[in-house]
């Protein structure tokens, strides 16, 4: 088990990393309702905009989790 991250300085890191992630994630949402919004949408861009989404996503989990200290058993 990992224990997460105790300096206030890789913590900060950490959060402004997410931060970005979140930002990235919630933009590829809108380029994709937009890119699905248009009759003539590539279909491959579409595909790998919603890859690079859930890509994101599982980064995301991985360093939130990262944050939450392990619970004793």
């Amino acid at each position: 088990m990992v224990n997460p991250p105790t300096d206030p300085v890789e913590l900060a890191r950490i959060a402004q990393h997410l931060a970005t992630l979140r930002l990235e994630h919630r933009d590829l949402d809108l380029a994709i309702a937009r890119l699905q919004a248009d009759i003539d949408a590539d279909e491959l861009a579409v595909k790998r905009l919603k890859k690079r989404k859930l890509q994101l996503k599982d980064s995301i989990a991985r360093l939130e989790s990262a944050l939450i200290p392990d619970e004793p058993a």
